[in-house]
């Protein structure tokens, strides 16, 4: 084991020096999908291609988080952070710079690598240099940037587009990428390393599941769960992500070698139900979004700017609760703090589910945005916290990277859902869903955020010139919707209600 070279001084420092770059490349998950449009006509390339500048972005993110997380522990999150910034950085300007569709989903996937390198060290780094009685804080504040980059995605995205172009959605990372190198690098410490060595079983097992797991999951809705090469089906292939994933399980009990995940980690029972709640926040942030923009620039006939400040009050309360909700998580009740951020988050949603309607005004959805506002400030803390707390400083980097990834995989779930609940809702309110669908740019599109953003395409040119008829179950359709995160994250509600109220330690 190595020695640090340099002291945690002022760890709050080092904790704004990475949220920067953290920050960057959460807005960068929901920007682009604003600016799909814009990249079809630009590039001359259809819905298919288009959809795999997210979904490509998305599986070179979500696949290798178990890794790189491991990577933290072995070289020092400090240089994997600092390399994975330099790597998305960079990529950033490739994608800004490409004049096709296919460099534009290269440059996306060497993009992808880049955050899951950068993802799991800012949560080891708070593990490490914040003790465990003084960590809620730490967590409040890595919690806001995450609750609310995801919002300022589409309303940065929004902006870009409609000022400069969409390459300006990727250029604008490249100074934000440098400064954020700079503060790390000057601000973050060296921490100790551990002389692990490394599983490569582990490593192909957990990469080819995770790979093969996601992919089916983002292809299922747009081939309708059929063939998707030649013969093979998706159920073969999330078939085969879910052999691979229990053989890596399996792989991770009986090796004597030094595993990838210790399993150990699920024997902390926070750490096991912290990782049930972050699933479904991951699928539920992730899913909302889509019919509540869907509805406003298809409905009401909002730009991507105007629909995406709806959820501008969102994001400023849970900036504004984040901090002080971070400040009760040491003394407070996880189960209490949790709880109140889980429930409010399904009521908020049930409640906009309800009001969605043709002549709905944006007002009257205040109120439930609000509450979101709420259900955001109070919940990526408390889980967070609680889930690291009981963990040992060796594997502080392998829990930051199986929690990241139960919350990547969560966000997968959450956009697939959401495109076969709008397209059954549409169908079942409207009739011909398919049809309608097709007309409107999402009949090939393919699953998750791909289909959405077919959907959100075509029903933007149609705005508000869309028939009363089909207006009023198209917007019932789209509040419908809501109800299934709506109803997946009482199951994180119940599951934090279980917490065991850590107790105060003196040191990890």
């Amino acid at each position: 084991m190595n020695s640090p070279s340099q002291t945690t001084a002022n760890p709050w420092r080092a904790l704004w020096a990475l949220c920067v770059g953290f920050f960057m490349i959460l807005v960068d998950s929901t920007i682009v999908s604003v600016a799909m449009p814009d990249i079809m006509e630009s590039l001359d390339a259809d819905i298919n291609a288009v959809v795999w500048v997210t979904s490509a972005y998305l599986l070179a993110y979500v696949v290798p988080l178990l890794i790189t997380g491991r990577l933290g522990d072995k070289f020092g999150p400090k240089r994997v952070y600092m390399v994975g910034l330099v790597v998305f950085t960079l990529s950033s300007l490739w994608c800004g710079l490409t004049t096709s569709v296919g460099a534009l989903i290269l440059a996306r996937v060497v993009q992808g690598l880049g955050a899951a390198a950068m993802t799991p060290q800012t949560m080891a780094v708070i593990t490490r240099v914040f003790p465990p009685d003084r960590r809620g804080p730490a967590m409040g504040l890595w919690g806001a940037v995450a609750g609310i980059a995801t919002l300022v995605g589409p309303i940065l995205g929004g902006l870009l587009v409609d000022g400069f172009g969409w390459e300006w959605i990727f250029f604008v990372n490249v100074p934000v990428g440098l400064i954020a190198l700079v503060l790390a690098w000057r601000l973050v410490p060296k921490l100790e390393t551990h002389a692990h060595s490394f599983d490569w079983v582990g490593v192909v097992l957990s990469a080819c599941g995770m790979f093969l797991l996601v992919y089916g999951i983002q292809q299922a809705h747009g081939v309708e769960w059929g063939p998707l090469i030649g013969p093979i089906t998706v159920p073969f292939v999330i078939g085969g992500g879910v052999a691979f994933l229990v053989a890596f399980v399996l792989w991770q009990r009986l090796t004597t070698a030094e595993v990838l995940v210790p399993l150990s980690l699920f024997r902390d029972r926070n750490f096991t139900l912290a990782c049930i709640a972050m699933t479904t926040v991951g699928f539920g942030v992730t899913s909302m979004a889509f019919p509540i923009m869907l509805w406003a620039q298809s409905v009401l006939g909002y730009s991507p700017t105007q629909a995406a400040l709806l959820l501008a009050p969102m994001a400023i309360l849970s900036g504004v609760l984040a901090p002080f909700v971070g400040r009760m998580v040491d003394t407070g009740n996880p189960r209490v703090l949790a709880g109140i951020g889980l429930a409010s988050f399904s009521v908020a949603l049930f409640w906009l589910g309800a009001l969605l309607g043709p002549d709905t005004s944006p007002w009257a959805i205040m109120p439930p945005v609000l509450l979101l506002g709420v259900a955001n400030g109070f919940m990526w803390a408390p889980i967070s916290s609680t889930a690291t707390r009981n963990l040992p400083m060796r594997f502080a980097g392998a829990g930051s990277g199986v929690y990241n990834t139960v919350r990547q995989v969560g966000a997968v779930l959450g956009s697939a859902a959401i495109a076969v609940a709008m397209e059954s809702r549409l169908e079942a309110n409207i009739g011909d869903a398919s049809g309608m669908a097709g007309g409107m740019g999402g009949g090939e599109a393919g699953a998750g955020m791909g289909a959405s953003s077919g959907v959100a395409e075509g029903s933007a040119e149609m705005g508000s010139s869309m028939p009363p008829a089909i207006a009023e179950g198209f917007a019932h359709a789209m509040g419908q919707s809501l109800w299934v995160p709506a109803t997946l994250i009482l199951v994180g509600f119940v599951a934090v209600l279980f917490f065991e109220r850590p107790k105060a330690r003196a040191g990890a």
